[in-house]
C-alpha cells in the first residue's frame, strides 16, 4: 500500500556498501523501518543520504507492506528543516542521544498521533531556542506521558520517590529511588512546559545525576531497553 506521511527519523545504518536502514516514527503507521537501496550512491536520486541524519523531520511517500518486512521509500522531502539542530555541538550531541533514546523505548508498529506531535513539536521547539541546557531532562520526562510510566503526582508533598512503582512515598523504598536535592530537581520538572525549563538553575553534576536517575527510570520500566552510547558524549559537551 503507498502511503504519504509525516515522519521523524531516528536511525539509520549502513547497509553493504551502497545502501541505509531507516529506523522512523512515522505519524500513519507508528515504527517503521525502511530498506533505502543504493542512496549512498546515487547522485541524482529522490532520495539523498542527507535526509536521514537523527530526528530530522520528513514527508514520506512510502511503500507500506506491513509484514514485518523492510519497507521501501519512493520520494522523501524535508518539512521542516532545521536552522541549528545538527550544525550547533550542544544541540547535535543532544540530538544523537535523544534519538537512540526514542530507538530504544519505541517499539509500536501502530500509530500514536499524540506522540508523534509531541516530538514533532519538541524538536522544532530545541531548534529555535538557545537556553536548552535542561531540554533533554523535561524531555525524557514528559515523554513517559506517551510511553505509559509517567509519575504518579499525587503524593509530590512527600520526601521520597520510588523509581520502580513511579510514585511518591513517605518512607525510603527497598527500591531505586530519589531524595534529597535530587528529588527536588525532578519535581521542579513537572507540570512545567518547554518555556520554563530555563528558569530551573543547575549545575552540571547535578544535572548529570538526574539525567542518570531517568536514564535508570526508563530502563526499570522498558523491556530491552539500552543505555545509549552517546550518554558520555553528552555528559562531555556539558563540561
Amino acid at each position: 500500500m503507498q502511503v504519504t506521511t509525516k515522519a521523524i527519523v531516528l536511525s539509520s545504518i549502513k547497509y553493504g556498501d551502497t545502501s541505509l536502514i531507516v529506523k522512523a516514527y512515522t505519524l500513519s503507521d507508528g515504527l517503521k523501518s525502511y530498506l533505502l537501496k543504493g542512496v549512498l550512491a546515487s547522485k541524482k536520486g529522490k532520495l539523498k543520504s542527507a535526509y536521514f541524519q537523527p530526528l530530522t523531520q520528513l514527508e514520506l511517500v512510502a511503500n507500506h507492506k506491513n509484514k514485518g518486512t523492510l519497507e521501501s521509500i519512493r520520494e522523501a522531502k524535508v518539512y521542516y528543516p532545521y536552522q541549528t539542530l545538527h550544525t550547533s555541538i550542544v544541540k547535535n550531541a543532544m540530538t544523537l542521544f535523544l534519538a537512540e533514546m526514542l530507538g530504544s523505548s519505541i517499539h509500536e508498529e501502530e500509530p500514536n498521533t499524540g506522540l508523534f506531535h509531541f516530538l514533532e513539536a519538541s524538536m522544532q521547539w530545541l531548534d529555535a531556542h538557545h537556553e536548552i541546557s535542561n531540554f533533554h531532562l523535561f524531555f525524557l520526562l514528559d515523554l513517559t506521558k506517551y510511553l505509559g510510566f509517567y509519575p504518579d503526582i499525587s503524593g509530590m508533598h512527600e520526601p521520597n520517590f520510588d523509581l520502580l512503582e513511579g510514585e511518591f512515598t513517605q518512607m525510603p523504598s527497598l527500591h531505586p529511588s530519589l531524595a534529597g536535592k535530587n528529588l527536588d530537581y525532578f519535581k521542579q520538572f513537572l507540570g512545567i512546559n518547554f518555556d520554563g525549563i530555563h528558569k530551573i538553575k543547575m549545575n552540571k553534576t547535578d544535572r548529570q545525576e538526574l539525567l542518570k536517575t531517568l536514564v535508570l527510570y526508563y530502563e526499570l520500566h522498558l523491556q530491552g531497553f539500552r543505555r545509549p552510547k552517546s550518554l558520555a558524549v553528552l555528559n562531555e559537551v556539558f563540561r
